[in-house]
């Protein structure tokens, strides 16, 4: 790409950027990276410093670490908690640094809804796979992290490729995330609820049907 990207462009990678390191994080940096230093994307200004050598080997590193780290029961969930309080503020700054100090109020627009898009992919990422884990095997687990690797890189090209298809389909996926988010939170809360009366001593009622039969009075016929 030889030309700079116009403003629908820009528009779309800060909302990719942002979304997207809710998510992976390092991996958005290693990409954003790579792509700015072979050429392939002129990078806005704010965004150079990521084609750095040192930048890019220093995220290709975390990307190795975290594509074992977030295949592992258990260990997904530890890495997405200690990633809470990197992952969003770096959303935002990253988002911001899209439109850098030449657009001042774009750049903190940027900031605000990429910190906001960036923490609703984290908390979908870390609520439904914590739920996820609740499952003895493993193929879940796997295949919800190799998905996610997989969107990472796709919305970032289809921001800048496609910009107006990336906003379509980008409003679909914060509604299917807000949507997991309350999904696998209840979940959750019932199932911590569930733990803690068995601790507590109290009876476990176990798993109430969504549909009971009414009771019929003594000496009616029960219905078929």
């Amino acid at each position: 790409m030889n030309t700079s990207l116009d403003m629908p462009q820009l528009i779309a990678l800060a909302a990719a950027i942002g979304w997207a390191s809710g998510v992976r994080l390092y991996l958005v940096v290693l990409l954003t990276g790579l792509v700015g230093y072979l050429g392939w994307v002129p990078l806005p200004g704010g965004l150079q410093l990521l084609a750095h050598p040192v930048v890019i080997a220093a995220s290709g590193f975390m990307v190795f670490i975290e594509f074992f780290a977030d295949k592992i029961p258990g260990l997904d969930s530890l890495w997405d908690v200690v990633h809470t309080a990197i992952r969003i503020p770096a959303g935002a700054a990253l988002a911001a640094s899209v439109f850098g100090v030449d657009h001042g109020v774009m750049a903190i627009v940027a900031a605000l809804l990429g910190g906001s898009f960036a923490a609703t992919a984290h908390a979908a990422k870390a609520t439904t796979r914590a739920a996820i884990n609740t499952s003895p095997e493993p193929f879940s687990n796997v295949g919800a992290s190799l998905a996610e690797d997989a969107m990472v890189p796709a919305g970032l090209w289809l921001a800048v490729a496609h910009p107006f298809v990336f906003f379509v389909l980008f409003v679909l996926v914060l509604v299917a995330s807000v949507w997991l988010i309350r999904k696998s939170w209840r979940f959750l809360k019932a199932l911590f609820a569930r733990v803690a009366r068995i601790f507590s001593g109290r009876p476990d009622p176990g798993v109430v049907p969504a549909f009971q039969l009414k009771k019929n009075p003594p000496g009616d016929t029960p219905n078929v």
